[in-house]
């Protein structure tokens, strides 16, 4: 039987904040009702910062990071799943509070868990991950607050990121008109190969503006937050709608109640981390039918668990673009 798995384990102690890639004891992992054979992580922003240290994210140590994963259960306590189910897993503070993705085995609660939709491969769902979740989230919110592409142009922020160019993605599958900003206007080509329309600098937003400006937008995605989300809100036409899922900019909104009044508005917050059972389902199930895998293929690159430290710092140095799907097997 085994007795351990190789894993990224991050400690602190009296050498300080450190991340290694070592053997991690397995009943030290099992520590909830069903466990897993991890097929696939990822490398998100978040496991970057935790992974570094650059940011506050690790909650409790030992603790391997890792905020999505796609494996196979191995044992289960849950009616809901049983051995050889491939399962599917995005936050709910695993990899900040609760051990994470980023080794050969994991132990999760059923109730965080979904199962893999039937025409996704595990490695398919990572080069989704989170990124992608976030994004379908925010299109299902759109779409339920009555978007469609005849309501006009959507404008998504961020868009050189993880859940902006999936939105970009995304959005242009189902038939919308996308208008894209980003800070890397060399990169314009790309957007508008991912679906952009129009490709806009995001200096027209980041800095202090009006309390209302031109009506613009039929809906926008937000990545960004600040005064960047203060105005788009400003730019939205009569009665749309902005999703914020991100706070790239900072997590404060100096804005006005005017948009909201004035042109009524709403601003929905996406939540992809604790986000109902149901939600997830849904938001997968419509990845799973939209994305397309040629595009996973080109977006994405797998590196082994062994190399997951070094592509962390990478990432964080803006070395790297498009997703990093590990491959915890090797």
């Amino acid at each position: 039987m085994t007795t351990s798995a190789k894993s990224i384990v991050i400690n602190k102690d009296d050498q300080g904040y450190h991340a290694n890639y070592t053997d991690f004891p397995v009943e030290s992992i099992h520590q909830h009702n069903v466990n897993i054979d991890v097929d696939y992580s990822t490398i998100n922003y978040k496991d970057a910062l935790a992974i570094t240290g650059a940011g506050p994210v690790v909650r409790q140590f030992p603790m391997i990071p890792g905020i999505d994963l796609a494996g196979t259960v191995s044992e289960s306590d849950s009616d809901e799943f049983k051995p050889g189910d491939t399962v599917l897993l995005n936050g709910f503070g695993v990899g900040e509070k609760y051990l994470g993705g980023l080794s050969e085995k994991a132990s999760m609660k059923s109730d965080w868990l979904i199962p893999l939709p039937a025409n996704l491969t595990p490695k398919q769902a990572m080069q989704i991950g989170t990124a992608g979740y976030t994004a379908m989230l925010s299109i299902i919110a759109l779409e339920k607050h009555g978007i469609s592409p005849q309501s006009g142009e959507v404008l998504v922020t961020g868009a050189n990121g993880g859940v902006g160019s999936f939105a970009i993605y995304l959005l242009n599958k189902l038939g919308f008109d996308v208008v894209a900003t980003t800070g890397r206007m060399n990169e314009a080509e790309h957007l508008q190969k991912l679906g952009a329309k129009r490709v806009l600098s995001r200096d027209e937003f980041s800095t202090a503006g009006k309390p209302l400006a031109k009506e613009q937008f039929a809906a926008a995605i937000d990545s960004v937050g600040s005064h960047t989300l203060a105005n788009v809100c400003a730019s939205i036409n009569y009665g749309g709608v902005v999703t914020a899922c991100g706070l790239a900019q900072g997590m404060d909104f100096p804005a006005t109640v005017a948009p909201f009044i004035l042109r009524g508005i709403s601003l929905i917050g996406i939540d992809s981390v604790m986000r109902p059972k149901a939600d997830r389902i849904e938001a997968w199930q419509r990845l799973s039918e939209l994305v397309e895998p040629e595009y996973l293929d080109a977006i994405s690159r797998e590196i082994p668990l062994s190399d997951a430290i070094s592509h962390a710092d990478a990432l964080l140095k803006g070395e790297i673009r498009g997703r990093v799907v590990v491959n915890c097997k090797e």
